[in-house]
């Protein structure tokens, strides 16, 4: 689970991450307030504090954390 101790994020950071998560959740026929939906915003968030901070870098950075 993601630890977001003394995170912040922009208005564009959460634009960022919501436009990956709508994507992925399309892609999956994932509702977005499934209990799979959530564990992708966990790792989403994971992956973005992480440096992918584009709607395509996270995108597919979400895809691979799928296939591992």
């Amino acid at each position: 689970m993601s630890l977001l101790v003394n995170s912040s994020f922009s208005p564009e950071d959460l634009d960022v991450l919501r436009s990956a998560l709508d994507a992925w959740c399309v892609e999956q026929h994932v509702d977005i307030r499934s209990a799979e939906a959530q564990f992708a915003v966990s790792a989403a968030l994971d992956l973005y504090q992480a440096g992918y901070d584009s709607r395509e870098t996270l995108l597919h950075a979400l895809h691979d954390r799928k296939a591992a």
